[in-house]
């Protein structure tokens, strides 16, 4: 079986690593020098940070991939991150997040007396609610829509409330509004508002404290160079710098791809990236479904002449009003004025990142995916923020840079990204679930995709997890029509 796989990110690469060591002959295809989609690094004269990803969700699930695959664990080095994160607040107040339930409703009871049993309850809850909704919803693909209607997905849906928004389900639990906030941002690790993303990816926040938050040594990006040395073990093909320009599709069927104008015959295609872009590949149709993207990021890469030991590795700068920052960004599509920033300082538990006694940061601020923002000039607003974490966190800050690099929205467009958004297709409702695309298009019987805008989501752990369901679905396949 010879599968063309287009694009070389993290969906992509897992995809191969499952096929290829179940014998099938595969080659990818990826436009840019290097494999690695969004997980890549910034670097300059020694200095080395993530460009995209930083926060390391659902290790076991990670791990159980690799096992999988032939990767073996111990080629993966992982830190576990406890405090998880700091979240500051304009006040001075500074409040953690902890793995440790005992050290978590200490800190509650420091911060917000009276929250304790809510606390409490809202883990109890939400175990259970996430062992079912990962079974349900992350662990099966949903080709055939029936697959879904289920009366068992649809009692799991009503037991996760899914009618509600992740943030009015934390407010069911919490009275605290800033203790609501910190139970239902981390819709933005997937791109979503915590008003408007169903109540299915309250998993997040309630994962961080039941898996933890963890840290790949040497940076989240060097699991590409782990990857691609176990694709070339198995034999896997790889060009980069190598476009595929579209699919030759003769009666629902691709016989061929055509990549830098030359067509060449393949049983079957994968498409790996942000999937609305990746439909341009396919023949027009009369109807072409329409997206809702998600946001983007401001991202400020420095490195630095020194380290800030007594930081944590993530912190979160947020605002008196959060909501009003969220309205900015998903609403208004505005730059907000009162930003919430998120900092990645990695050097504090990781040496390899830069020289000797030097550090990196990595300074996100949530923005909306608007093209109609001019994001050529917005040095006055990187300098303010800079500023911002500067007066809150990191003193001396501007004097200790020695190199900067601003990452924008347009930057996240030219690379292929749905309207310039972060993290794919919005995490909506009617984008989640069944509604989300599939791993199998219809109408075509070899046309593949994966990726974090296919079903089950985005974030590094899900799509791999999307890789798997993916080949699953393929070696099935070939089982069926060889029996």
């Amino acid at each position: 079986m010879k599968t063309a796989i287009i694009g070389g990110g993290v969906g992509g690469m897992i995809t191969a690593l499952y096929l290829s060591q179940e014998g099938h002959d595969v080659t990818i295809f990826e436009k840019k020098k290097k494999l690695g989609g969004r997980l890549a690094f910034v670097e300059h004269e020694g200095y080395k940070i993530d460009e995209g990803p930083t926060i390391v969700l659902l290790p076991d699930m990670i791990f159980q991939i690799l096992d999988e695959v032939g990767i073996p664990r111990d080629e993966l080095e992982m830190v576990r991150c406890d405090p998880l994160y700091k979240i500051a607040y304009p006040n001075g107040v500074e409040f953690y997040k902890w793995s440790d339930v005992e050290k978590q409703l200490t800190e509650i009871s420091e911060h917000f007396p009276g929250e304790e049993e809510n606390f409490q309850k809202y883990l109890a809850d939400m175990e259970e609610r996430f062992h079912q909704g990962k079974q349900a919803f992350l662990d099966r693909p949903f080709i055939n829509k029936r697959d879904f209607w289920t009366f068992n997905n649809m009692s799991i849906l009503w037991k996760l409330k899914a009618y509600q928004s992740v943030r009015k389900q934390a407010k069911s639990y919490f009275n605290h509004p800033k203790l609501q906030d910190a139970f239902s941002f981390q819709t933005l690790y997937v791109g979503g508002a915590p008003f408007q993303s169903p109540a299915l990816y309250s998993l997040i926040p309630f994962s961080e404290h039941f898996h933890g938050v963890w840290y790949v040594k040497g940076g989240y990006a060097s699991l590409v160079s782990l990857f691609e040395k176990k694709l070339k073990e198995n034999g896997v093909q790889i060009f980069t710098d190598h476009q595929v320009q579209s699919l030759n599709i003769v009666n629902g069927n691709c016989r061929s791809i055509c990549v830098n104008g030359e067509h060449v015959p393949f049983d079957s295609v994968v498409m790996n990236g942000d999937y609305p872009m990746m439909e341009q590949l396919l023949p027009s149709r009369k109807k072409k479904q329409s997206y809702t993207s998600s946001s983007s990021c401001l991202l400020i890469y420095l490195g630095l002449d020194r380290i800030y030991e007594k930081n944590t590795v993530h912190q979160y700068f947020m605002t008196d009003n959060f909501e009003e920052h969220m309205n900015d960004v998903f609403n208004h599509k505005r730059l907000p004025e009162k930003p919430s920033i998120y900092t990645f300082h990695p050097s504090v538990i990781d040496s390899t990142l830069a020289p000797e006694g030097k550090g990196v940061l990595y300074i996100l601020v949530p923005v909306p995916a608007n093209e109609d923002i001019d994001w050529n000039n917005i040095e006055e607003y990187v300098e303010k923020v800079i500023i911002e974490v500067e007066d809150r966190g990191f003193e001396g800050l501007r004097k200790s840079i020695v190199w900067k690099k601003v990452r924008t929205p347009k930057d996240a467009l030219i690379d292929g990204l749905y309207q310039g958004g972060s993290f794919g297709i919005a995490p909506t409702l009617k984008q989640s679930g069944v509604f989300r695309p599939q791993v199998k298009i219809a109408p075509y019987e070899n046309v593949f995709a994966v990726g974090a805008s296919v079903h089950p989501g985005g974030g590094i752990p899900i799509v791999m997890q999307g890789a798997k369901l993916l080949a699953e679905h393929l070696l099935h396949e070939e089982l069926v029509r060889s029996s």
